[in-house]
């Protein structure tokens, strides 16, 4: 290889994927007073966000970020269980690893309520048997009434949460941007939001969503992973099961 094609060629290492937990926080004053601040929780098959909604943009920012799985073996207690970035490496748990989603969609709610009480927990919040912030929580483009009542019911009555709060995050993420660019509501347009299991066609029409002509396509993050893992399994057969 000559120096000028050394010079220019770029080597990636891929390197194995590491977790540290996350420390616990305490709640801020400016999330109490003058009254409390709701708990933002984005409620991703991929990932999980939450944070604070206390109004200052660097208190906005979510505090934890973690892959939305848990990790406990048959017949270990529930305090046994691991949560997302208590994983300290995927690949040797791969197989115990749960999800509360089926695809885009909460099903799972003994995990989904693990997945609260690590929010929870880990956001400071001390008042025991309940969560006294109002909580926003993400959830897919129409989404079963039967989910969303599941979810209000574990909510409601397992934390006593005051108030709830239902949005889909890519029309937050629309409002949220035209508002910036300085458009002045009701704003019109069309959101691709492409998720990990699916993605989603959602059109907006003088700021309500157009439901009935809502697409969805079964193609996500997921199956590009799974295909480029598939090529590199083919390419490489000595290293099949990795």
């Amino acid at each position: 290889m000559s120096a000028k094609a050394a010079a220019t060629c770029k080597i990636f290492s891929f390197q194995d994927y590491r977790s540290t937990p996350d420390p616990i926080f305490e709640v801020r004053p400016e999330c109490l007073q003058p009254s409390v601040a709701p708990i933002i929780i984005d409620n991703g098959s991929f990932q999980t966000r939450a944070g604070w909604a206390c109004g200052a943009e660097d208190l906005c920012a979510p505090l934890l970020q973690f892959k939305s799985v848990a990790a406990r073996s048959r017949g270990a207690a529930r305090s046994e269980t691991q949560i997302g970035n208590d994983i300290s490496n995927l690949e040797p748990l791969r197989w115990l690893l749960k999800s509360q989603f089926d695809r885009n969609v909460v099903v799972n709610f003994e995990i989904q309520e693990l997945m609260f009480d690590y929010v929870f927990m880990h956001l400071g919040i001390g008042s025991e048997g309940s969560v006294e912030h109002p909580v926003v929580l993400t959830e897919a483009p129409c989404n079963p009434l039967h989910c969303r009542q599941m979810m209000s019911e574990l909510l409601f009555e397992c934390y006593r949460v005051p108030q709830l709060s239902y949005g889909v995050d890519s029309l937050y993420s629309f409002y949220h941007n035209n508002t910036k660019r300085g458009m002045t509501p009701p704003h019109t347009g069309m959101v691709i939001s492409s998720g990990y299991h699916c993605s989603h066609i959602l059109p907006v029409i003088n700021g309500r969503l157009d439901a009935g002509n809502c697409k969805r396509v079964n193609v996500g993050g997921s199956h590009a992973a799974s295909y480029l893992q598939r090529l590199l399994q083919l390419k490489y057969p000595g290293h099949l099961a990795a």
